[in-house]
């Protein structure tokens, strides 16, 4: 069992049914992270040169064959940001410079493959909202993904000119300690082992088709 496949309990989370406001028995203080604004920019880029580091196995021989690339992770790294709000205060303008880790994978003059790191690198100008000043400040952090299926090795620089699918959502956020209703503890159920066992679908089905019967007229 598990909360997706055990609806049994009223302190499982799930969808409602009824009154919401049954089982509500004390306002919890939770921190999270409470995101005040976010905006997604996907991108295209042509071209793009990447140089690669920390090849695996070391040493490989040139020239490379690029098979693909992607990200590894789906956090970017973001740096030289600035914030200038605007004058009706209501949004910032936000720049900020955003990393993202690929992974290459690529075959070399030998015939082995092998694999390299590198990053492709955005520079955002956009406007969002940010919170009034307070003691506890705001951070930018980003989201990210990234996909290269064509590329070809560049013998200037050993690198790779790659053709990318870029998605980032940059997101406004902050630690705060919020104040919620809560129906109080989760009810953890026993997880439900997995089995190989063929029979067990066949067995559940009905022993004859279900459905309605053809009424007379």
């Amino acid at each position: 069992m598990s909360f997706f496949t055990n609806f049994s309990s009223d302190h499982c989370p799930g969808t409602i049914s009824g009154n919401p406001l049954n089982g509500l028995c004390e306002k919890v203080c939770i921190q999270a992270e409470k995101i005040f604004d976010a905006g997604i920019i996907q991108t295209r880029l042509e071209n793009y040169s990447v140089l690669p580091s920390d090849p695996v196995p070391s040493n490989p021989t040139y020239p490379l064959t690029f098979i693909s690339a992607r990200s590894t992770s789906s956090i970017g790294n973001v740096t030289a940001l600035n914030v200038e709000r605007q004058a009706d205060g209501s949004c910032a303008r936000v720049q900020a410079t955003v990393n993202i880790p690929i992974e290459i994978v690529y075959v070399d003059a030998n015939g082995v493959e092998g694999k390299t790191t590198s990053s492709i690198t955005l520079n955002e100008d956009v406007l969002m909202y940010v919170p009034p000043a307070s003691v506890i400040p705001f951070t930018v952090t980003s989201a990210v993904s990234s996909v290269s299926p064509e590329g070809v090795f560049d013998p200037t620089t050993n690198g790779f000119l790659i053709n990318a699918c870029v998605t980032c959502i940059l997101k406004v956020a902050m630690q705060v300690e919020l104040l919620v209703p809560s129906y109080g503890y989760c009810a953890i159920p026993p997880a439900q082992e997995y089995t190989q066992e063929v029979c067990s679908g066949f067995f559940e089905l009905p022993l004859y088709p279900q459905g309605r019967a053809c009424s007379k007229k």
